[in-house]
């Protein structure tokens, strides 16, 4: 039965009642979660107490934020890190849904085309200032606009708001019922619009309404916070302090961890078991994390179907999960995990593994083995690139591995014949999708091509609300549709990986997002 496209009035997510998409989400994102208690005797040297007694977060991280302007580093690992000073609109729950933040409720209008997002009385900034829909109307259009912002391509649903008290009237382009997923901790951390005022101090000196505050930070290095008194869930905030800095040597970080230096750190699969054996807990946090090979179709030899259905046949996935992900990984061939709500499993491997076929295909094309020859530009080594290089060799493209720090910049411009891509996700399905496979997507190196189709089925799927019966269809076959590009091969995944001190309790399983409501920090080695 399809579900109606113009619904009544539809509460947030306090008045509704559990969807079909968000069971499904959750039964995924519970396959996907592994928590090891690591045997052995417990990290010794702990330290969890700072100076004053308190609860401190001593957190290495391999993504420490290089702008602290939200606006800024709106894409990458690094909304992690920068929850930790913002709030947002709303946040992830375990089962992948929107949840009350900073506004306690919403609801769109008749028609779908307009959203008000009722935010919570009495809530300030670190500065002082007023959280209001003032400062929601500022985040959005500071995002849309501001010259370096990395948000503008994600909102575009979002014509213009109106600022009423504390309600804000979020006037949709189109009919959009993603935007309560949308508007999380990924895409829109709302800061202070008037330290926003002067972008150029708010990247180094943050303010916002989350659960924590700066009193110090010395970029690219170390930052200290301490709890906020204002966050408007204060209460079940238990940590006092954090200290997060950037990771040294990656070989380093479990013996910090194990020494006390650190007692919080993401981690690399190869280093799980180093870190089990230490006594430290390592567990997996769900996620939407997918690798792929970017294609440039615009340019040769890409611009031939046959080379490009070669280089597809020609990648045997489950050598990246064998060589990279130390068992912690999954073959892939789309942007998101099995189970989950947007996986198509009719889908599921269009493309074999199949280096015979690969060579016919390109003997059909008029290219013998060693014609075709491809730089692959990367950003830092990359075991992936030698895996790719060898597999290509062995159906007879020959590529050389080309390093460029400055990678992003000919990488986004669409300038690249051939590279490769890693993805975090987002909170929403249809904006992950049109990241990858829209004509504007960040992540589509052969823009402005998209899939035949394509774009019809995202408008669907912004046409359908969340819990309508039909909504999982209808967002598969816009998958579906995205997967038909030639400009992306998927390969792997590969989970979150984090260490902790067994002083620190349990996180929330919230996929993607390290959500520290309720975290305690016993102060026991």
């Amino acid at each position: 039965m399809t579900g109606p496209l113009t619904p009544r009035r539809r509460p947030g997510p306090a008045q509704r009642t559990p969807r079909v998409p968000g069971r499904l989400r959750a039964a995924a994102l519970s396959t996907a979660l592994v928590c090891v208690l690591a045997p052995g005797l417990s990290a010794c040297g702990d330290g969890a107490g700072a100076a004053t007694g308190g609860a401190t977060l001593k957190w290495a991280s391999s993504y420490f934020p290089a702008h602290w302007d939200p606006v800024v580093s709106g894409s990458g690992a690094q909304f992690r890190e920068l929850a930790l000073v913002y709030a947002s609109l709303t946040r992830t729950d375990e089962n992948g849904e929107a949840v009350p933040d900073l506004a306690r409720s919403w609801e769109y209008n008749d028609k779908g085309d307009e959203i008000t997002f009722h935010l919570r009385p009495g809530l300030t900034f670190s500065d002082g200032e007023p959280v209001d829909a003032a400062a929601v109307k500022a985040a959005v259009e500071r995002a849309q606009k501001q010259q370096n912002s990395a948000l503008f391509g994600d909102l575009t649903s979002i014509g213009s708001v109106d600022a009423e008290g504390l309600d804000a009237v979020v006037h949709l382009t189109q009919v959009d019922y993603q935007i309560p997923q949308l508007l999380g901790q990924r895409v829109l951390q709302i800061a202070s619009p008037k330290a926003a005022a002067h972008p150029e101090k708010l990247d180094q000196d943050p303010v916002g309404a989350g659960p924590f505050v700066v009193e110090r930070l010395i970029p690219g290095t170390k930052v200290l916070l301490r709890k906020n008194p204002d966050y408007w869930d204060a209460k079940n905030i238990h940590i006092d302090d954090v200290e997060l800095v950037s990771a040294p040597d990656a070989s380093t970080v479990v013996s910090g961890l194990q020494t006390g230096v650190y007692n919080f750190a993401d981690i690399k699969p190869s280093q799980a078991d180093a870190a089990k054996k230490a006594g430290l807990d390592v567990f997996v946090q769900p996620g939407f994390n997918a690798s792929n090979i970017s294609l440039n179709i615009n340019k040769p030899p890409f611009d031939d179907d046959k080379v490009v259905d070669a280089v597809r046949y020609a990648i045997d996935r489950k050598e990246f999960v064998d060589k990279l992900t130390f068992g912690y990984g999954e073959a892939t061939d789309q942007p998101f995990p099995k189970g989950y709500v947007a996986y198509d499993p009719r889908s599921e491997n269009t493309y074999p593994y199949d280096p015979a076929k690969a060579k016919r295909l390109l003997a059909e094309a008029g290219h013998r083995p060693g014609d075709i020859k491809l730089d692959l530009v990367i950003p830092a080594e990359d075991p992936q690139a030698e895996i790719v290089q060898s597999q290509l060799a062995a159906v007879g493209i020959t590529v050389t591995i080309r390093i460029d720090k400055n990678w992003a910049t000919p990488f986004f411009a669409k300038d690249l014949t051939f590279s490769l891509y890693g993805t975090t996700g987002r909170d929403s399905a249809a904006q992950t999708l049109t990241a990858h496979f829209g004509p504007d997507g960040p992540l589509n190196l052969s823009s402005p091509y998209e899939p035949a189709g394509f774009e019809a089925a995202v408008a669907k799927v912004r046409r359908t609300p969340l819990d309508a019966p039909d909504y999982a269809e209808t967002l598969q076959a816009a998958t579906r549709a995205g997967l038909r590009t030639k400009a992306l091969v998927f390969t792997y995944s590969s989970p979150n990986l984090f260490a902790k001190s067994r002083s620190i309790s349990d996180l929330p399983k919230n996929p993607a997002h390290l959500d520290w409501t309720g975290v305690t920090i016993s102060g026991r080695g």
